[in-house]
């Protein structure tokens, strides 16, 4: 067990179940059992993104999303979700469409009004799109191109909601009689059709960019999620435009390249 995590087995009188790991946002998860027995798992944010991302786990209340035991300032201990069913899975195994549907309905329920304040830590969608507009006016190119096209949907948002900001197959896990339930989430404010862009990039690049998939996955969420298909086109484009933009900044050129294909076919999908 990693010794960072020591002050809150302590406190939380936990007991380890399990190898500690990282994700690649810098993190550290443990799975451990609670005092009375429950499975659960302790992470410790790798930052403050990733740390707001558990403030709003909190504010769900296990509402869509795995419930939260406990939370301290970077740690929180959550609910573990050990179901036996995988979207990724489903994608990859002829689900596609399944997959896609299940992701929807666990967007609305985690859109739907809480009575409770909001997290403070929510990051407004604009300023998550700065890496965007720098680089178009840095590098030019596609860039240039699909800032515009942000900086309308920006600039004219319809139904804002708390957003997840991260949705994808492996964010989305079974929770048995729970029911599908989201994790990790980056804790964003804006248009409730944003959303959905993330789902196009997932769950591997050869299933994105299988010939035809982006057009019929584009038909199913837009039904799915009551979303007008062009806006949603969009929104896959610039987001995926944005992502490249990240990649770069990061310099992971495989990936950013990867991301510019998305959005090369949904820049033709929105010409067709």
């Amino acid at each position: 067990m990693d010794a960072t995590l020591d002050p809150w087995l302590a406190r939380w009188r936990l007991t380890a179940d399990g190898a500690t790991f990282s994700t690649g946002y810098g993190s550290r998860l443990a799975p451990v059992r609670t005092a009375d027995g429950r499975a659960a798992m302790l992470k410790l944010a790798g930052g403050a993104e990733e740390e707001a991302g558990g403030w709003l786990m909190d504010w769900w209340a296990g509402e869509g999303a795995a419930r939260v035991f406990a939370v301290d300032g970077p740690a929180i201990l959550l609910e573990r979700l050990t179901g036996p069913r995988s979207l990724e899975a489903m994608a990859k195994g002829g689900e596609d469409d399944e997959a896609s549907r299940i992701l929807c309905a666990t967007a609305a329920g985690l859109h739907r009004p809480r009575q409770r304040p909001q997290p403070p830590t929510l990051v407004p969608l604009a300023r998550w799109h700065r890496s965007l507009d720098e680089a178009a006016r840095r590098d030019g190119g596609v860039f240039a191109e699909a800032w515009p096209v942000a900086e309308r949907l920006l600039s004219e948002p319809r139904d804002e909601v708390v957003l997840h900001g991260d949705l994808h197959h492996g964010n989305v896990l079974d929770g048995g009689d729970r029911g599908w339930l989201a994790i990790d989430p980056k804790g964003l404010i804006g248009e409730r059709g944003f959303e959905f862009a993330n789902l196009f990039r997932n769950p591997t690049g050869e299933v994105a960019l299988a010939p035809g998939r982006l057009a019929r996955q584009v038909r199913i969420v837009a039904a799915a999620a009551d979303l007008e298909p062009a806006r949603l086109l969009a929104w896959i484009y610039t987001y995926a435009v944005l992502g490249a933009s990240w990649s770069l900044e990061h310099g992971n050129q495989s990936e950013a390249a990867a991301g510019l294909q998305i959005a090369a076919v949904a820049k033709a999908e929105m010409a067709a």
